[in-house]
């Protein structure tokens, strides 16, 4: 009887240790669910993000042919969507990230009246460069910026030997805003002078 029970036992055991290395084997590795990135922003904080963004790559290209009128136009649009960034969301998240995001928008906000005020494509073009510090890298990192990738290039010699300055384009082919189609001395010949300094991406 007893070994009747022992023999009952081990089938038992062996059956047990068969099933779970044969489902071991056919089931393939273990796959771990990829965890869904939530957005932190709502989709209408994100849409004023990306059309101030654009009206930036508009004020860019409108340099890139040497257009002041569409250079200010741009600007004004740049201007009415700053003020309309619904900054106060980001209270949910922290306050002193709220503050300083309100202190990058007043800053770029700044530079683009000022450059409204200016009849001089140079001092334009100054301005624009003010924008361009204000919103890289502060202004992207304190929203904790959720939009398509950019690039941030560089010119060595926006005005003059050792005088760079930089620009945030959506590709990554460099069209100099600070050099244009019809510079005074170099006509075209400069429009693509400039290198790729960074990478800015949703965070």
């Amino acid at each position: 009887m007893k070994k009747g029970l022992a023999i009952v036992a081990l089938i038992v055991v062996a059956l047990t240790a068969y099933y779970v290395i044969f489902r071991k084997r056919s089931s393939g590795p273990e796959i771990k669910p990829v965890p869904i990135a939530l957005k932190k922003h709502s989709d209408a904080f994100n849409m004023r993000i990306d059309k101030m963004v654009n009206a930036y790559l508009s004020i860019k290209d409108a340099f890139v042919e040497d257009d002041t009128t569409s250079v200010k136009l741009h600007s004004k649009t740049l201007i009415t969507l700053l003020d309309s960034i619904p900054v106060d969301e980001m209270k949910n998240d922290n306050a002193s990230i709220n503050e300083s995001a309100k202190s990058s928008i007043s800053d770029i906000r700044l530079n683009a009246v000022s450059l409204l005020s200016q009849t001089d494509i140079t001092e334009m073009r100054q301005d624009f460069r003010m924008i361009t510090e204000m919103m890289y890298p502060g202004f992207f990192k304190t929203i904790n910026y959720e939009g398509p990738k950019l690039y941030l290039q560089n010119c060595p010699m926006a005005f003059g030997e050792d005088r760079p300055a930089d620009w945030i384009s959506n590709t990554i082919q460099v069209v100099n805003p600070y050099m244009g189609k019809h510079h005074p001395a170099y006509k075209s010949s400069m429009l693509h002078c400039g290198e790729v300094k960074d990478t800015i991406k949703a965070q």
